[in-house]
């Protein structure tokens, strides 16, 4: 056996690094501009869900059409012209760098966002994300046409690939933003992508160099190892195969999305939340494709079923869990198996380097499809996140069958014993209503689809058996959730999940927007112009009107007075209004203006408001088409969750509302949330700007508040001088907003939501 050349072997070294240096490089890039581009738009655009839905959806075509580039200039060209023609790709490129957004560049207010955002996008973005989106299937291309020993299996640069894009995922929201504003951020991008353009030349001239027929020798010959990835095979793919490769990558991206929509929306909308699924999804991409096996595929596959028995319980039987945030493990375990398995699946079928291109065409087709279906297409069929069961029934599909028998009867058995389980679970649903059980008690759940779940789970072995037998339960459950007497309307869109409930043994209704009551309403007459929830007149808001109303008798100014609010909710602090005042309420969905006029539900806008207008659109940029010194008071309470929208309390934001306020006016701020200390972040900007700030908090703690429909809430008032505030400031319940010591204040080119969070303190 002859030994191996060691300049041989250090080029080898010098070329797997550099070519896993590229990779890894071009996958951060992606990573971090889609974040740093969304927040560059938001100011301009405001915080429709448009805006972040155009973005995703461009990102997905984008990718999209850099891998079918790859393909195509496969097809056509040499490797070597290939890379001629992608280095002018990148040169060109450089051409748009810094990305910048035109100064003039602001659309009407009331056009769409969606077509401007696009041109924008592509003017701005397009071209350097369509060359970064192409880096990995090009560059192992390239790298399967270069000596190396591992030339003829590179997909295990696909695993550094991913490696890059979960650092950048996790270093934006931790490092990335709170240090760095904007332009700052800009720039090193740009000199990032002038990085990568370097290296992809090292690349190409490492590809140049190369002789073709002549490998670097191998130091070790090993056996194939059935658990680990291997060299993939030489077969052409199929139509078939082709299906699978979208279906093993569409699945996980649609359950990676569903997962983060869940949680958010029915268990906690903690900021950054979203981070944790995506970096789950990462993760087992890079352990599917790295070259060794660190978990066996086989075990993955038998504890898919179990991992995702739980989720499926909670989720089909709607099982309480207090507090809620208890079973947001099992959530990620689930994610994260189903993600494994489907991804080890993908590699393990993945074919030869001469299809190379063509694989991860179709994987960027099976992501762009799971994303898609989740963005645009779940919220418009569902009216719940029916998508996440979905998702996980699809991927126990997904996983290799235990059983090997493929008689007749045992495929008939594949369909005949869901079909059987279906009918148990419709039986005994239909049978409790004959017998008048209650049918949202946590015994009738249980008993109804709990007991026929667990049949399904003896059906393991078999895939198609287990995911039908689930499915069906799943339909079943669909038509209990709509058998509910104390869910008087449920609805969904882009802007998320939204129901009228009754509450307080139907004393009460309740519109709630995911995780978060945005207001309730008596129903009896006598209490029904009461401002209840976070509005209370014994609360912060109420004493602020109270103030306003006193003051403006003493001056005989209450006449012709105009007040501003950000956020509609059930139009509950239109019952602070006075006769001659008029009301503008800022409303950026066209939902909950219907909510709010439907008095079948809710009637505060009908009882209580005597002249008001509702503006829809962005908050922000609707109030600043209004003149100058307009309003007396401008209330700002657009907080659709516990996850806010930054730009709206941004040193630019606040100096567009004083810029509307009148002399002696006030700003009020809701600052209520569960996991933000919104406190501080107000103060700073107030300090920033030169106002005074006061905040209040209402723990809602007297006797029967909870009872009556009040709500714990914490409000913070700014104005000019100490003067505006008048007698707020002698009340010891009010005290000054915090400030943080060297703290920068939040802007439009910087926020730290990071360190807002109340557990970071």
């Amino acid at each position: 056996m002859s030994r191996a050349n060691p300049w041989h072997q250090a080029e080898g070294s010098t070329w797997l690094g550099l070519f896993a240096l590229t990779l890894f490089m071009s996958a951060t890039l992606l990573f971090l501009v889609q974040p740093m581009f969304a927040k560059m738009v938001v100011p301009l655009l405001g915080g429709v869900p448009a805006v972040w839905t155009t973005c995703v959806v461009f990102y997905q075509f984008t990718l999209l059409a850099g891998y079918a580039y790859v393909h195509a200039t496969s097809r056509w060209l040499s490797v070597r012209w290939q890379a001629t023609l992608h280095l002018a790709v990148l040169a060109f490129s450089l051409l748009v760098l810094p990305i910048h957004v035109p100064a003039e560049w602001t659309p009407a207010a009331s056009d769409n966002p969606v077509i401007p955002l696009l041109f924008l996008l592509v003017a701005s973005l397009g071209l350097p994300l369509f060359a970064i989106s192409a880096s990995a299937p090009l560059l192992q291309r390239w790298f399967s046409a270069t000596r190396h020993p591992s030339a003829g299996d590179p997909y295990f640069l696909y695993a550094v690939s991913n490696t890059g894009s979960l650092l950048a995922l996790l270093s934006y929201p931790v490092f990335v933003e709170p240090l760095l504003g904007l332009e700052r951020q800009n720039q090193l991008w740009a000199a990032g992508y002038g990085l990568l353009g370097a290296l992809t030349v090292c690349c190409a001239s490492a590809l140049w160099l190369s002789r073709p027929g002549r490998r670097l020798p191998k130091r070790v010959s090993v056996q194939p190892d059935p658990d680990a990835v291997g060299g993939g095979t030489t077969k052409a793919p199929g139509l078939r195969q082709r299906l699978r490769w979208v279906a093993l990558t569409a699945v996980p991206s649609s359950l990676m999305l569903s997962v983060t929509t869940y949680i958010s929306t029915d268990i906690a909308s903690v900021p950054l939340l979203w981070v944790i699924p995506l970096a789950l999804y990462l993760i087992t991409f890079v352990m599917a494709f790295a070259g060794n096996a660190f978990v066996s595929h086989r075990l993955m596959s038998t504890l898919l079923p179990v991992a995702v028995l739980g989720p499926l319980l909670l989720t089909i039987t709607s099982l309480p869990i207090s507090p809620a945030w208890r079973s947001i493990p099992s959530h990620y375990i689930a994610l994260f198996v189903a993600a494994l398995v489907c991804h080890r699946e993908l590699a393990l079928s993945r074919p030869s380097t001469r299809y190379l291109t063509e694989f991860f065409l179709w994987i960027s087709i099976g992501g762009a499809a799971g994303g898609l279906f989740n963005a645009l297409i779940a919220p418009v069929l569902f009216e719940t996140t029916v998508e996440y069961p979905l998702a996980l029934v699809a991927a126990c599909l997904m996983r290799p069958a235990r059983s090997t028998d493929a008689s007749i009867r045992a495929r008939r058995l594949d369909f005949g014993l869901p079909a059987l389980t279906t009918l148990l679970a419709a039986g005994l649903v239909l049978t409790s209503r004959a017998v008048g059980l209650p049918f949202h008690s946590l015994e009738t759940n249980i008993l109804f689809l709990g007991v026929p779940l667990l049949i399904c789970a003896s059906f393991w072995p078999r895939p198609v058996r287990f995911g039908l037998g689930v499915a069906g339960l799943l339909i079943v459950s669909l038509l209990v959730s709509r058998v509910n007497d104390q869910t008087l309307h449920v609805e969904r869109d882009f802007f998320g999940s939204r129901q009228v409930i009754l509450v307080d043994e139907g004393e009460l209704r309740g519109l709630v927007h995911g995780t978060t009551v945005h207001g309730l309403q008596a129903i009896d007459d006598r209490r029904r112009r009461d401002p209840l929830s976070y509005y209370s007149r014994g609360g912060p808001i109420g004493q602020v009107f109270s103030r306003v109303t006193d003051d403006s008798r003493v001056t005989d100014d209450l006449v012709n007075r105009h007040v501003a609010v950000l956020g509609l909710g059930i139009g509950t602090l239109g019952c602070y209004a006075t006769p001659n005042e008029h009301w503008t309420f800022y409303e950026i969905n066209p939902a909950i203006v219907r909510l709010a006029r439907d008095t079948s539900y809710f009637s505060y806008l009908r009882d209580c408001s005597p002249a008001y207008d509702i503006v829809l659109g962005d908050a922000r940029l609707s109030i600043a088409l209004v003149p100058d010194r307009f309003y007396d008071l401008i209330v700002v309470d657009a907080f659709s969750s516990d996850a806010i929208p930054v730009h709206l309390m941004t040193r630019e934001a606040v100096n567009l509302y004083l810029l509307k306020l009148a002399p002696g006016g006030m700003l009020v701020f809701n600052i209520s949330n569960r996991y933000l200390d919104l406190g501080s972040v107000l103060g700073n900007v107030a300090h920033d700007v030169g106002l005074v700030g006061i905040t209040r908090l209402d723990p809602a703690d007297a006797d029967g508040a909870r009872a009556e429909g009040i709500l714990p809430s914490t409000w913070a008032v700014l104005a000019r001088v100490d003067a505006d505030l008048a007698r707020l400031v002698q009340d010891p319940r009010w005290h000054r907003l915090p400030t943080t010591a060297d703290a920068r204040p939040w802007t439009d080119d910087f926020s730290n939501v990071f360190a807002a969070l109340k557990w970071s303190r």
